[in-house]
């Protein structure tokens, strides 16, 4: 008796195990008699982990008896998921989340496939996503977000709403009260946040992969030193400081941060800090040639992608399919605050009434695609250090324009 309950027993865990998702592999004997046995890697951010295990798990429960899973989660940052995937096509996940700035590169490099069905995909989803999941009008990954931007968190308890109209107020404001205002110049991405709105430009050639860029421009009525010496007026308040967004959660949790700007992966924790005083809103205007100048951003999606080269791809398509779905858009705002991309699940009451996603909606007049080459990246967050550090060395800021803009625009 003890004997044939230890084999039940041992059975039951020898089912479980085949339809397991983690970051362990399984041996295919798991599989059962006459069952194909699918093994897939999944690449999402580590903060997703366990939201991304229990889609894997619902997955499995829908086509149970279908086929015998081994999916098994790495985690990989979506912002450099292009490069660790084209280093080894063939070797990468089957299925990975990434920044929609990747897209083009991706499907040049035949790492993505167009999707098939994508009208289904084009009518449940918002517009702004599928343009972003497109590349020439041909979509090539599956919208996941429509929600990878930034804008104010403030303290209610410190700020009225005519306060956060206004950057230099709201860093007068704290500079009184011995907190601080932080936004993250060490990364470019925040950095447009000054150029975006002034007539000086920077974007994408048509050859996909070098950048145009006038931020040095001596023309016009907001010249490139203008924004730079309004970021080192800025930057000289003891009410300011550049910092990271783990440093910016950080502050909010201590209470050294009243205001900072960042995106909706941060309102849950920001919400269990500061509670009711929470407030979101659109980016401040700030003070620029002694103008009043709306604060710009990028704006993006987050996607998932089905690598060409995978080796059970029908499965890959599917579990991406999963992944994206309302139910499962929905699942993901609820425990991580992500704004859908699906239309119905981003029209919903409870989303709607979220204030980082409202926040994100007011700045959207104010912001664009992110559309930029690789090259950008590092010349614009030099330029930035030695701004929010009140530029030591004293080097023109029209010399620091020009080779900022050189560097930017190379081929």
């Amino acid at each position: 008796m003890k004997k044939r309950l230890f084999f039940l027993i041992f059975s039951i865990l020898i089912l479980l195990a085949g339809t397991a998702c983690g970051r362990e592999e399984l041996p295919a004997s798991s599989a059962g008699p006459g069952q194909e046995m699918v093994a897939l890697t999944v690449w999402g951010s580590e903060e997703d982990e366990a939201l991304i295990q229990e889609m894997c798990r619902s997955f499995q429960a829908q086509y149970a008896g279908q086929a015998s899973f081994q999916i098994t989660f790495q985690p990989q940052s979506e912002s450099s998921c292009k490069d660790a995937l084209l280093d080894d096509l063939e070797g990468g996940a089957d299925v990975f989340a990434f920044a929609d700035d990747q897209v083009a590169a991706l499907a040049a490099a035949g790492g993505l496939d167009p999707v098939e069905g994508a009208a289904d995909i084009r009518g449940t989803s918002l517009s702004a996503a599928v343009e972003a999941a497109s590349v020439g009008g041909v979509l090539y990954a599956y919208p996941l977000t429509a929600d990878n931007g930034y804008f104010l968190y403030y303290n209610t308890a410190y700020f009225s709403p005519e306060d956060v109209q206004s950057l230099e107020r709201m860093v007068e404001i704290a500079g009184q009260a011995d907190r601080l205002v932080t936004m993250d110049w060490s990364s470019a991405w925040y950095v447009y946040a000054f150029f975006g709105n002034t007539g000086l430009e920077v974007g994408l050639n048509q050859d996909g992969l070098t950048n145009y860029c006038t931020w040095n421009g001596t023309d016009g009525p907001i010249r490139g030193v203008d924004v730079a010496q309004a970021m080192l007026d800025i930057a000289a308040s003891p009410g300011f400081a550049s910092r990271t967004d783990t440093e910016f959660l950080a502050g909010v949790q201590d209470g050294s941060v009243i205001a900072g700007i960042s995106g909706v992966w941060n309102a849950v924790a920001i919400e269990e800090a500061w509670g009711e005083n929470m407030g979101a809103v659109k980016l401040p205007a700030y003070t620029c040639a002694g103008q009043q100048v709306q604060m710009a951003s990028f704006s993006g999606c987050k996607l998932i992608g089905v690598n060409a080269y995978s080796k059970y791809p029908e499965w890959a398509v599917r579990l991406a399919e999963w992944m994206t779905n309302e139910a499962n858009q929905r699942r993901r705002f609820e425990l991580r605050g992500q704004g859908p991309a699906n239309a119905n699940a981003a029209n919903s009451p409870e989303v709607q009434a979220s204030p980082a996603i409202a926040a994100l909606l007011a700045q959207s007049e104010f912001s664009q695609l992110q559309r930029v080459g690789g090259k950008f990246w590092d010349p614009v967050t030099e330029f930035a250090g030695n701004m929010a550090e009140g530029n030591p060395s004293g080097a023109s800021l029209q010399a620091q324009l020009d080779r900022l803009v050189e560097s930017v625009t190379a081929r």
